[in-house]
């Protein structure tokens, strides 16, 4: 009978067993399938994104060719291909574009696909002089329509995706405007959010991915008909196009899986989701690595069996071993002990953590507290220098008109007393003369030292000229310095602000001062052309030169190559913004003969009163 019974045992123990690995195998099937559709949810999240940003990047850049093919500078361009100043004006104008619109490059070419201007004409990979006839964008463009065309470049041998439009002038179509896209910047932002995407051309070819080791390579063999035009087209110029070993398979839920060979024989598997691109005939493919929905699976049904077990086996040791049940609670306790042992051991670390933080705000707050004294001090002192300045130059302004009137007056007084009346007339003239002096010379430093509150408009050159040279009169004279004035007749005008202008000028010849103040030549040239619709002024001084190293850093604020207590290094900066403000620029070179040379170009302005007479 025992005998019996134990078999009986053996026998349920046997099915007990094999309902459970059944039950396993079921909750796992499920629980895999769970995890397979909630990856899934996350994946068609990320792609619907990435596909979002990367239509949105090509949409902002798609009617830029379009609007830039009606541009004068460019129209003039094909009109007028071997005219110096055309191609110039449409080399910075598309250089401009291109950096107000983010674009890589933009270019121009005519009916043969030659460059004729690119917004890169002074880079080494310049496009200019270069035939891209063979290019379907090139093609489109000039059958009438938008070209659109993702390829390799075959001079800067960067990726970018391409948009041509035509230009039509009249009923003859004289070339096509090309505007480059940087697609590098999507791929760099995915790779550091780490996504796992990769874009597919039309031909089944990567040229975006997350893996630079599949970039230029296909999951299959490549059509040969498709491989043709990929040649044809120089789509991807010298690279060489791979395939990349893969297997394909289907998870539970009808998920699509892909499994990827590595040349050393690694495996990895991807829940792979697609979507098609249509405006630009791309798939893109959202990849999300298979092996954490296996382990939580695989962690879900262990844990459920493990929780299954433990109640069996609970049961069974209260069934089989009561007496075991004080020693488990004794056990339990003492875990519970320990437990609150760390807790507290922990709270301890957390507060000395705490104090540490609060010494370092305090740290930090009065290093913001002397960092904010250092810069109050930092502007009184320039204000100081200000101030020593405007003091000098009032100084030395009016004390000579006021002395020179002094003498007249005593002078017209003598004439009186003498009965001498046109003599006394002309000395009274002459104090008058000084008086009139000093007023302009007050209006100037009072316009100049005013806060500008302008709108650009229309500025006379000479007149900004004028002003800036009486500012800065008594420093010509004390330095034995000249000014030589070359502005044109008539002298331009340029879209600005008075003041703003005076200012800039200011800045820039009491910088030259301070150059050829101890030179052996102590002239400064002042001259103005007229470039199409910009002005180009310039100032050159027989100084030591601007070193080429501080070139580049010369506008910077706080940069300045004077000794200690001789400026803050804020003019030339300031300079600069304005300049920019105005829509010009400013530019720094030195001279073939020696000296700097500063070139301001600003936007014409038509004059006034010439328009009026019109």
């Amino acid at each position: 009978m025992a005998r019996h019974y134990q078999r009986l045992l053996w026998l349920l123990g046997a099915v007990a067993v094999v309902l459970a690995i059944g039950a396993m195998r079921l909750a796992y099937d499920r629980a895999l399938k769970a995890q397979f559709a909630e990856l899934n949810e996350r994946g068609s999240s990320t792609l619907t994104l990435a596909a979002s940003s990367l239509s949105g990047l090509l949409s902002r850049f798609e009617r830029l060719p379009g609007l830039l093919a009606e541009q004068p500078p460019l129209r003039a361009l094909l009109r007028y291909p071997d005219d110096p100043a055309h191609v110039d004006a449409a080399n910075r104008h598309l250089r401009e574009n291109a950096e107000r619109s983010g674009a890589s490059v933009i270019y121009v070419m005519n009916s043969d696909g030659e460059t004729l201007a690119s917004s890169n004409y002074d880079q080494p990979t310049s496009f200019v002089g270069g035939n891209f006839s063979f290019r379907p964008y090139f093609q489109e463009a000039m059958a009438g329509g938008l070209g659109r065309f993702y390829a390799m470049g075959t001079t800067s041998n960067k990726r970018g995706y391409y948009f041509g439009a035509p230009v039509d002038i009249g009923r003859e179509r004289l070339g096509v405007v090309v505007i480059k896209i940087d697609l590098d910047q999507i791929e760099r932002a995915w790779a550091y959010d780490g996504l796992r995407i990769i874009v597919t051309d039309t031909e089944g070819v990567v040229f975006l991915s997350y893996r630079p080791d599949w970039l230029f390579h296909t999951f299959g063999a490549l059509d040969p008909a498709l491989s043709a035009r990929t040649r044809d087209t120089r789509r991807y110029a010298d690279a060489t196009l791979g395939e990349i070993a893969h297997l394909r398979d289907t998870a539970p839920g009808g998920h699509a899986l892909l499994r990827t060979i590595a040349h050393d024989g690694g495996r990895e598997e991807f829940l792979a989701l697609h979507t098609y691109m249509p405006r630009a005939g791309w798939t893109m493919q959202v990849l999300l690595p298979t092996a954490r929905a296996y382990a939580q699976a695989m962690t879900l049904v262990s844990t459920g069996a493990l929780a299954l077990g433990l109640l069996g086996l609970a049961a069974f040791s209260l069934w089989q071993r009561r007496r075991q049940l004080a020693e488990r609670l004794a056990v339990q306790s003492r875990a519970a002990t320990e437990l609150e042992a760390r807790v507290a051991q922990r709270t301890s670390e957390l507060e000395c953590a705490n104090v540490a933080l609060q010494a370092e705000v305090s740290e930090r707050r009065m290093a913001e507290d002397r960092l904010r004294q250092t810069q109050a001090e930092l502007v009184q002192a320039g204000k100081l220098a200000a101030l020593g300045q405007m003091s000098a130059a009032l100084s030395h302004e009016f004390n000579q008109p006021l002395a020179a009137a002094r003498n007249y007056a005593e002078n017209a007084v003598a004439y009186l007393d003498r009965d001498r009346g046109p003599e006394a007339r002309d000395a009274i003239g002459q104090v008058l003369g000084m008086i009139d002096r000093m007023t302009r010379i007050s209006r100037h430093l009072r316009n100049f030292a005013r806060k500008p509150n302008e709108q650009l408009r229309p500025v006379s050159l000479a007149e900004a000229v004028t002003g800036a040279r009486d500012v800065l009169a008594w420093r010509l004279d004390k330095a034995g310095v000249t000014l030589d004035l070359a502005l044109g007749d008539p002298a331009p005008h340029v879209t600005g602000g008075l003041v703003r202008l005076q200012q800039v000028l200011v800045n820039l010849i009491s910088n030259a001062l301070d150059v050829v103040e101890d030179a052996e030549d102590r002239r400064l040239h002042l001259s103005a052309t007229a470039q199409g619709d910009m002005v180009k002024i310039t100032l050159r001084d027989h100084g030591p030169g601007v070193p080429e190293a501080l070139q580049a850093r010369i506008f910077d604020p706080f940069f300045s190559t004077k000794e200690v207590g001789k400026g803050l290094g804020l003019g030339l900066s300031i300079t600069y913004n304005i300049v920019r403000d105005f829509g010009g620029s400013l530019s720094v070179a030195n001279h073939p003969q020696g000296g700097a040379v500063f070139t301001l170009t600003l936007r014409a302005a038509s004059h006034p009163a010439l328009d009026a007479a019109e």
